[in-house]
Formats: structure tokens, sequence, C-alpha cells
């Protein structure tokens, strides 16, 4: 019965993905939804302008079809995917502001943190009732629990909004993001399993398998970007799993490359700002080591290494220490 949960949704979605590609890619172009490319980032990105983007769409639909197929419109199935699928249209309204209409920065800041808020908010307040007034943590690497009390929703909230935003900096190379979700929602997949909590494992080996479908058309040289519309959609999910698994202090380790790429923009503005020096030759930091003279495959490959390991330790963390 485990077997089948796992294989099923993860081939399923898998298959809808590789349907979907050659029909959606193609309305893409026709659309002349092409990825602008900025003249600051890496110069050999400039060959990408023109590609289509939103291709997020792909893998947002591939989980609708197969999550409702084999969930049976569970509740809490449903509210996975309606965090995932709400995130993925900020996603989508920012991504056709700045390529259908021109606006160069799309959403507003503002107005992206407030729908953020919300949603985050709904997500984390189910999640309390979920867990059934459960809020204890696990604290990576020691075995020990923590109650925030009055302070798990607004931790709770930041941490979903955090990882929405560090997952969104990390799509900027082809395949990179795709790889590493299909790593971490593999591990979700296990610890569903392990935890017989088969809705999420429904969910997260959907996910699995519309990412590995999404690679074979966004591996380099890609065919197709997924957007602000597929990145904030996989955040959303992410955060979604976490919060109903109680691994909101997990997903900095499952997700280690998030942190380590959102802590190089940052770390780059606060020098530039107040030194005038660059640490790094640009950030995010995939862009570092391509300016570094690294292809970008060899980043790719490198940035999945050491998801995988980072995966490995958090759930050697989680199910042993």
């Amino acid at each position: 019965m485990k077997v089948i949960i796992i294989f099923f949704p993860l081939v399923t979605a898998f298959f809808i993905t590789l349907i979907l590609g050659p029909v959606t890619i193609p309305f893409l172009k026709r659309l002349k939804f092409g990825q602008h490319i900025r003249e600051q980032g890496p110069k050999r990105h400039l060959t990408k302008a023109g590609t289509p983007t939103m291709g997020g769409i792909i893998i947002i639909l591939s989980l609708i079809l197969t999550s409702f197929f084999f969930g049976k419109y569970n509740k809490d199935l449903i509210l996975i995917l309606g965090i995932t699928l709400g995130f993925g249209l900020i996603g989508f309204i920012d991504d056709f502001l700045k390529i259908a209409l021109k606006r160069a920065l799309g959403l507003r800041a503002n107005q992206k943190i407030i729908c953020q808020l919300i949603l985050a908010t709904l997500l984390v307040y189910y999640g309390t009732l979920y867990l059934e007034k459960d809020i204890s943590l696990k604290i990576p690497f020691s075995g020990f629990l923590v109650n925030l009390g009055v302070y798990f929703i607004p931790f709770s909230v930041f941490v979903i909004i955090g990882t929405v935003n560090s997952v969104n900096l990390t799509d900027g190379l082809d395949g990179l993001l795709a790889g590493i979700t299909v790593i971490i929602s593999s591990a979700y997949t296990f610890i569903g399993v392990i935890n017989q909590n088969y809705n999420l494992v429904i969910f997260s080996s959907a996910l699995t398998g519309a990412a590995v479908g999404f690679l074979v058309f966004n591996r380099y040289p890609a065919q197709v970007f997924m957007g602000d519309t597929g990145s904030l959609a996989i955040g959303g999910a992410l955060a979604s799993m976490a919060v109903l698994t109680k691994t909101q202090l997990y997903l900095p380790v499952f997700g280690f490359i998030f942190v380590l790429e959102t802590l190089s923009v940052i770390l780059q503005v606060i020098s530039y700002r107040f030194f005038g020096k660059r640490i790094f030759k640009m950030s995010p930091l995939h862009h570092h080591f391509e300016l570094m003279g690294w292809s970008e495959p060899a980043v790719v490959f490198l940035f999945w290494c050491i998801t995988l390991i980072s995966v490995t330790i958090g759930l050697i963390s989680y199910f042993y220490i």
C-alpha cells in the first residue's frame, strides 16, 4: 500500500507534466511570454532572452489534477493545494505584469508582502487546528521540543514568507530549483510515510513527479522557465508541508541552499551599502560561481549535491536525534 501511494501519484504527475509541456510551451511562445534577461547579470544569460517563462503553470496543473484524483478532496490536501495555488497566483500576477504588460517591477513590494502575509497566516491558523493545539517544535540536532506559545503563529508566518522568497531567489539557473524541489519533496514523502500521513505523501510525491517532469523541459539549455509562478508556488508547497509536519525548524536544514542564496544577497547588500565593497562577484550565490568560470550545469549539480547532503543530515536528525 505504501509503495502504491508513493508510486502512482509520482508517476501520474510526471506523465501529466510531460503531456502538458509540449502543449503549454508553444502556447507561451505564441503569447510572447518570453523571459527578460537583466543586462547586469552574467553575459552568457543574454542568450536566454525570449525563452518562454511562467512554465510553473505546468507544475501547478499537474499537482492539482494528481492530488484531486488520488486524494479524494481531503480537507488537508485542499489546504496545501490552496496555499500552493495562492502563492502561485501571486507569482503569476507578478510575471504577467512584468512580461505581458511590460511593467518592469511587476507587483509592488508592499502588495506582495500583504498577499503573502494573508496566505501564511491562513496556513498557520489552520495548522494550529490541524495539530490540535500541539504546537511544540522539535529542535534539529538536539532531540528537544520547544513550545513557542503565543509566538508560534508569528514565527511560523516568518518562516513561511522567508521560505517562499528564498525559493524564489534560488530560481536562477536552468534546472536548479526543479532539481532541489525533487530532493526536498522526496524527503517529505519519506516523513509522510513514516508518520502515516498519506495526504502528505500524495501531495509530496505528486510534487516530486511534477518537478522531475518539468526538468525534462527546464534542464540546461532550458526550453521553458518556471517564473515566479512556479517558484512562489513551490515555496508555498514546501512551507505548507513543513507546517503540517511541525518541521518549520527543519526547513533551513532541508533547504540549506536556500539559506546560502538568501544570505549571499543580504551580505552583499550590507557590505556594499556600508563599506562600498562586494563580497561576491554577484549575488545570489549561483551567479558568483558562474562569474568564477563555472559552467551552469556544474553549478546546478553542485547545489543539488549540497541539497542532497543537507536533506540527508536533516532526516537523520529528525528520526534519530
